[in-house]
């Protein structure tokens, strides 16, 4: 049987559906389900499971599975035509379980979820539209290696960028738990899985991987319903109601390399929730934090506003527009009003964009009886903080409470607060701590039932409250620490927590790009590097020179929201920058927005050292030593980069301009580095 170009075989014991890339098989006997490629993976033994009561149900402990011919539907929608079918499991006295299944015309991932409908209403706190288990063996297939044995590997992906958490991957036998997604690959080959929620309305989604034999998958579990430290919740998930509960909708596909994957995984969020239109331009600057923290004050931010329009801005760091912006960040408000709408007209005289700070959902003060702001003391922070089941609010997290982003005067105060950057003449806004407003407990609203409803709901408000056709003007947002899901509610997003000048905090950054490379673009319009430091002295050391230059280049290939966080009273950070941001092949490389991507991914819990970026005939190299203390020299591989050495190769350094030929046939570039030191390299055929 087919269906357009779909291929369909039902049997009295299956049920095979394929695409020509992806072959599915419901085993009508067991209710385990089979996903196989053209391309040689498999996904086998899957069942769903869902959480009732204090049971947990298994689709395969089920006596009764189907495939109905009336729930077999062709469908088009962003992700192409398709078809679209389910795999029902029933049995007496408990929940239908229904796996929903979409696959699309030649794409080599189909999304998946789960339905458990009841006869009366019911609640859980946990689905898991698709796991797996062998004891003794392995889950999953990869495709053919050149490799007689290869290491697998899983990564960890964070659920927010808070307390300078590290993303991971991890060498089989292990056990991990994942957030909203994950990759399962061969280090060498690179070939393998990409599994991660494309939804996420009401959950939060793990991803459980785990072997105790190397090249064995023996676990894998997909679930809605993570609540933990990692997700920086004190209660558990909240439970969703009714008779009919749905799972997050789940992306599955296996890749030749699985970074394509990843980007493809991108590209599918982004088809459900694009990323929040932005034509302004790569966002580039200055921000207070890093430069001087609570010591910010009316003439550290008026002399850097200065020191740009003077030095800078015309001579090769500025935006498309020829603007930077130069941002407040906390502390802001130790400023008397005056000082602040002087401030803000002196950097718009200079022809820049004046950013502000906030933390929408974060009340900082010690005593929740505090009244809010702006409401005449009839409101008490108490009021409109997130619950427990006791009605207590939820402890502190970073020193500050959750604000409950659905409580009707919390809305108003964090209209109120957006309205006056506005009109106060800001253009850009900063949002910190947002994990708060995520997190689990008991809402004000009605139907409010998990911390991403919530999330949501407040990031919606701010969204609409700073739109374009609502303020007159563009105004970018910006994150700082928040979940990385969901999106579309912002321009921008930090990729890590807070990093500054050392080597260490250029190798910190980049291990959250070297794993988080792909957001930029289809989550997000720019990944965020922090603030990058030239130069910084404290009582221990001063940033050396290769680390300025080293933490520069971590931001110009982050994709990337350009913004510096030096003090320029300070003669070798005003020195550096004057050297450093003029030059204008390494600006005009910082302002095409795009991300380079490692060249490997089997750095644990560090970052890579080398990244790449493919464009046209052009190939760009970034290398970097994060020893502060030896030289050493990097084996660039032209086969693991992507170079076709075989016409030979011109490389040349963007920082020095010098030019060296490769011969043709060449297999490797030697790249020498000093202690601390980074270099961007561009290879063109000769």
């Amino acid at each position: 049987m087919e269906i357009g170009t779909f291929k369909l075989e039902h049997g009295q014991n299956e049920f095979i559906v394929e695409n020509g890339v992806v072959q599915a098989t419901a085993n009508l006997t067991n209710g385990e389900l089979t996903l196989r490629w053209s391309s040689g993976e498999a996904l086998s033994g899957l069942y769903a499971e869902a959480r009732y009561g204090l049971a947990q149900l298994r689709s395969t402990y089920y006596t009764k599975h189907a495939v109905r011919q009336s729930g077999i539907q062709p469908i088009e929608d962003g992700y192409g035509r398709g078809l679209r079918w389910s795999f029902e499991h029933e049995e007496l006295g408990k929940p239908t379980l229904r796996q929903h299944f979409r696959m699309y015309e030649q794409l080599p991932y189909l999304l998946t979820e789960l339905e458990a409908e009841n006869e009366f209403e019911w609640e859980t706190n946990e689905l898991t539209p698709l796991a797996a288990y062998l004891n003794d063996g392995s889950v999953a297939e990869f495709g053919d290696s050149a490799e007689p044995v290869e290491e697998i590997r899983t990564l960890f992906i964070p659920f927010d960028n808070d307390k300078w958490v590290r993303f991971a991957s991890h060498a089989i036998p292990c056990s991990v738990q994942s957030y909203e997604t994950t990759a399962i690959y061969r280090s060498q080959s690179r070939n393998g899985f990409v599994i991660g929620s494309v939804t996420h309305d009401s959950w939060k989604t793990g991803i459980v991987v785990e072997g105790t034999f190397a090249e064995a998958v023996g676990r894998l579990r997909v679930f809605g319903g993570a609540a933990d430290m990692q997700t920086r919740d004190t209660l558990a998930h909240g439970a969703l109601r009714g008779k009919s509960i749905v799972s997050p909708t789940i992306f599955v596909g296996a890749f030749a390399d699985y970074r394509d994957g990843l980007e493809q995984y991108g590209k599918a969020n982004a088809v459900l929730t694009p990323a929040l239109p932005w034509e302004g331009g790569i966002p580039m600057g200055w921000n207070s934090w890093s430069a001087v923290m609570s010591k910010l004050d009316y003439d550290v931010y008026t002399h850097t506003s200065d020191f740009f329009a003077k030095e800078l801005q015309q001579n090769g760091f500025a935006d498309d527009n020829d603007s930077l912006y130069v941002n407040f960040d906390a502390f802001w408000n130790s400023l008397p009003e005056e000082q602040l709408k002087d401030a803000v007209r002196r950097v718009k005289g200079n022809g820049q964009k004046p950013g502000i700070y906030y933390t929408p959902f974060a009340f900082w003060g010690s005593d929740p009886d505090s009244p809010v702001e702006g409401t005449d003391g009839r409101v008490l922070y108490r009021d409109i903080l997130i619950k427990d089941q006791a009605g207590r609010p939820l402890p502190k997290l970073d020193g500050a409470f959750p604000i409950d982003p659905t409580h009707p005067e919390a809305q108003e105060r964090i209209k109120r607060s957006l309205d006056s950057f506005v009109e106060l003449g800001f253009d850009y806004v900063k949002l910190d701590f947002l994990t708060h407003g995520a997190m689990e407990g008991i809402f004000h609203q009605d139907g409010v039932r998990t911390g991403i409803q919530a999330y949501n709901i407040g990031m919606a408000l701010v969204r609409d409250t700073l739109a374009p056709e609502r303020v007159g003007r563009p105004f970018l947002i910006n994150l700082s620490i928040a979940p990385l899901f969901p999106h579309g509610y912002a321009h921008s997003r930090r990729v890590s927590c807070d990093a500054f000048g050392t080597i260490n905090d250029t190798e910190y950054m980049l291990n959250a790009l070297t794993y988080g490379w792909w957001i930029n673009d289809n989550l997000y319009r720019y990944n965020d590097p922090d603030h990058v430091v030239l130069y910084k002295s404290d009582n221990q050391r001063a940033t050396s020179e290769h680390e300025g230059r080293s933490r520069l280049n971590s931001g110009v290939i982050s994709g990337t929201s350009l913004l510096l966080g030096d003090d320029y009273r300070v003669e070798e950070a005003a020195r550096r920058a004057k050297a450093w941001m003029t030059n204008k092949e390494v600006m005009a490389l910082a302002k095409r927005g795009e991300t380079f991507r490692p060249v490997e991914g089997v750095s644990g819990t560090k970052g890579e050292d080398l990244f790449s970026l493919s464009s046209g005939e052009e190939i760009y190299v970034a290398a970097f030593n994060f020893d502060n203390e030896n030289e050493t020299v990097k084996s660039a591989s032209f086969a693991r980069i992507g170079i076709d050495s075989s016409k030979g190769i011109i490389v040349r350094d963007l920082w020095s301009g010098q030019e060296q030929r490769i011969e043709a046939g060449a297999s490797e570039y030697r790249i020498e580095l000093s202690a601390s030191e980074s270099k961007l390299l561009q290879f063109v055929q000769a």
